[in-house]
């Protein structure tokens, strides 16, 4: 089936304004995705017809939502193809969804003396929570390094695992320099040595195909908010000898199934992980987001995707003055990059008066930026409704700058 452009931006409505007086292109998708009009409408239905809370009630929209609800984690548990439908645990975004694997799983398995194994590439949130945990237990935080291209040195990883390693967090694509780690053979390998594995699935489910029981993912987390659904919705993927075996993060009203003043006894998988009331209305959104997905389907996603990539690569490596960061063998569709002698901020702001989003600064990968001696870089981040004619507006924009500043 061909790949119909128009089609698919016609169903994104934000894409379609001016900004400054010029036609918007919006490069941050790394950031957040935009949203099509069957997400917009889904939530709207759901706050027009049936908006009442979940799993309590007897009436008829607690429901016609409750059932939407669990209805959205079977969609998920399909897209992600989950072995179960209780390992599909709904969060509030990737962050809360690695943060509950630190409290739940550190407090746990983790104790003195053990060590976590995470990349040199990772985002803030695949960062701090680990510090967090290695400071509350007194265990220690071991690095994958990267070379100059950004691709983890899986040799130097294979030395770093050793009967003190708990376990392993890892990107599978790296926001800021676009490289798709290799997660399978690092999830292999970390088997081979009993150590379980989470998987920071941030950058990739809208990008590419992820079948968790594949890869044998033991957590795979990822945000709705970056694939087309709404902010405030994430998942997280346990296989469930884990999350049997795991301690709640947060408790209170639905992860119980009896409370006494003695003693009170958990409810069953999923539940056991989602007190309190659940954002069923995002639940529901991302459900929707994600059979948008499906319905252009993931291949085809990726295939235009690196098109724009390469299109985009060779189009500003013209620019004499323009530097790469990132030049891994298998990339997603993002390009970060400096103009010499221009902070990245400035090329922001400027490129936004012509009509462009990007993003600029430290991507929340602070390490990163200390490899390459920089403060940060601009992004421009692609994702399945951009086209070339707008990488040509970049193009043309960055051009415009350098101009300025000589």
């Amino acid at each position: 089936m061909a790949y119909d452009i128009q089609k698919i931006r016609a169903d994104f409505p934000i894409l379609h304004q001016n900004v400054y007086g010029k036609p918007l292109v919006y490069f941050d998708n790394g950031a957040t995705s935009q949203k099509p009009q069957s997400v917009i409408d889904a939530i709207s239905k759901v706050y027009k017809e049936i908006n009442s809370n979940i799993h309590r009630g007897v009436h008829y929209l607690s429901t016609r939502t409750t059932d939407k609800y669990e209805n959205a984690r079977k969609i998920v548990k399909e897209f992600i193809n989950a072995g179960h439908f209780h390992e599909v645990i709904f969060t509030s975004g990737t962050t809360a969804s690695i943060n509950s694997v630190m409290y739940s799983f550190g407090e746990k398995f983790v104790n003195k003396g053990d060590e976590i194994i995470i990349s040199a590439m990772e985002h803030h949130s695949n960062i701090v929570p680990w510090q967090i945990l290695c400071e509350r237990k007194g265990a220690k935080l071991q690095i994958i390094p990267f070379n100059e291209n950004g691709e983890l040195l899986l040799n130097e990883y294979e030395k770093l695992l050793s009967e003190k390693t708990k376990l392993v967090a890892i990107n599978h694509v790296s926001n800021t320099l676009g490289t798709i780690n290799p997660v399978k053979e690092i999830i292999k390998i970390a088997h081979r040595n009993d150590v379980p594995v989470l998987v920071d699935g941030a950058q990739a489910v809208h990008h590419t195909k992820v079948d968790v029981q594949d890869l044998d993912a033991d957590f795979y987390a990822f945000s709705g908010h970056k694939a087309y659904g709404p902010t405030g919705i994430g998942v997280l993927y346990g296989k469930e000898k884990w999350l049997e075996a795991m301690p709640p993060f947060l408790s209170g009203g639905d992860m119980i199934k009896t409370v006494t003043f003695e003693k009170t006894v958990y409810n069953d998988l999923p539940f056991k992980f989602e007190a309190g009331t659940a954002n069923f209305v995002g639940a529901i959104g991302l459900a929707e987001a994600l059979k948008y997905i499906t319905s252009v389907g993931t291949e085809n996603i990726s295939l235009h995707e690196a098109g724009l990539l390469e299109y985009g690569t060779k189009k500003l490596e013209e620019i004499a003055d323009l530097k790469i960061y990132g030049n891994a063998r298998n990339k997603a569709s993002a390009i970060s990059f400096l103009l010499k002698n221009i902070h990245h901020s400035d090329v922001g702001i400027i490129l936004d008066k012509l009509g462009v989003a990007v993003r600029t600064g430290n991507h929340c990968t602070q390490p990163i930026m200390d490899k390459f001696d920089i403060s940060g870089t601009v992004r421009a981040s692609f994702a399945m409704y951009n086209t070339k004619e707008e990488i040509d507006v970049l193009f043309d924009g960055l051009k415009k700058i350098i101009e300025m500043f000589s």
